[in-house]
């Protein structure tokens, strides 16, 4: 191949799989100097190719790493050929120090004798004839080598693109559904939706777009594995957040949530802005915003209620739609709200689920009971 080809190719690859071009760089020399050592060099040696771009020259170098008895350990045979102590001696089965090769290592001792300087740690490298006849093998090497090297790369590049992307909102297709678990396509990678972080009652088809929360991304045999989530209370604020300008601006801050995921959700808000009404921006004109995060959730029902540092206007608020008559703070971060009998059952909620969801929001343990009582 010729400079101009090659140059081409690590241009491609790069685009491709979106790895810097020195990266790609660096995993040809790796392969290269793989090559080299099969075909020419011996087992346990150490050898580095750089290429020259501009020229397409490839030189190669035998390392070595100087060593010391707090590197590496010798065996009695080793001790006596090179007439050392027992301070090379392994002693003890945690010893993390590593066995002596004089293919890839030699004895601060000797290299101190061409170079004063050097210390334990430093390498000296040995220039190499030059090849450029490989064997059938070692081509077959150093094409292994690049391919194993592209994946890692690959695999290590979309790992650190999702990390940055934990707690954020993504969108993705599904691409398959295998049993109970969803996987979307996210572009450059590819998205799980396990059962528990799916919402009871929606329905997913193949080919289907959807939001998702960008949960965490966890590292397995298989290289990153994304956690996606359309379940979890945060999914909210982020679907907030991306049509309510005043959040991202400052001025109304959402100050906790609780979720029943398919069913209900009651979010907290705050004013940071004289003159800015929270609950108002959140709902949009003619409610246009909250219908717009509504709609992604299926019809999921949104209660947005004032936050308050009083605990008892904040649980009343919590409790809405219910009109509450009056709320006594107890012991233990309990509370009683006490409501007439025609409001019972409405700040109790279907199945308890008002007063469920006003306890998680507020943080604080709610009995509600009518007057009589």
């Amino acid at each position: 191949m010729d400079l101009k080809a090659f140059t081409s190719a690590i241009s491609q690859i790069s685009e491709e799989k979106g790895i810097l071009q020195e990266k790609v760089l660096e995993i040809i020399e790796q392969a290269l100097a793989s090559a080299y050592k099969k075909e020419y060099g011996e087992k346990g040696q150490l050898i580095k190719a750089v290429l020259d771009q501009e020229s397409g020259k490839t030189d190669f170098y035998r390392v070595l790493h100087v060593v010391d008895s707090s590197l590496v350990y010798m065996d009695e045979e080793q001790l006596t050929e090179f007439g050392l102590g027992k301070e090379f001696l392994r002693e003890e089965e945690d010893d993390e120090r590593v066995k002596f090769n004089l293919e890839k290592h030699i004895l601060l001792s000797e290299a101190i004798k061409e170079n004063k300087e050097i210390k334990a740690g430093d390498e000296i490298t040995t220039h190499l004839e030059q090849k450029q006849d490989f064997g059938r093998i070692a081509a077959q090497t150093a094409k292994q080598v690049i391919l194993q090297k592209i994946r890692e790369a690959e695999k290590e590049n979309i790992l650190g693109e999702f990390k940055s992307k934990e707690g954020e909102i993504v969108s993705g297709i599904i691409q398959r559904i295998d049993g109970k678990t969803i996987f979307f396509d996210l572009g450059r990678g590819i998205g799980m939706l396990p059962r528990e972080e799916q919402v009871r009652g929606e329905f997913y088809k193949e080919g289907q777009r959807l939001k998702l929360y960008l949960l965490k991304v966890e590292v397995t045999g298989k290289g990153p594995t994304v956690i996606v989530s359309r379940a979890y209370p945060k999914f909210i604020s982020k679907l907030f957040e991306l049509e309510v300008p005043e959040i991202s601006g400052g001025q109304v801050e959402i100050k906790s949530i609780a979720r029943e995921a398919g069913y209900r959700t009651k979010i907290a808000v705050e004013s940071k802005m004289e003159g800015v009404d929270a609950i108002g921006a959140m709902v949009g004109q003619r409610g246009v915003r909250v219908t717009a995060v509504m709609s992604e959730l299926g019809g999921e029902k949104i209660d947005i209620i004032e936050y308050s540092d009083d605990p008892k206007e904040f649980i009343i608020n919590a409790l809405s739609p219910a009109k509450i008559e009056d709320v006594e703070i107890k012991p233990k971060n309990t509370a009683l709200a006490v409501v007439n009998e025609d409001q019972l059952s409405l700040a109790i909620g279907k199945d308890g689920q008002n007063v469920r969801l006003a306890a998680k929001l507020t943080g604080w343990r709610i009995d509600v009971r009518h007057k009589e009582e």
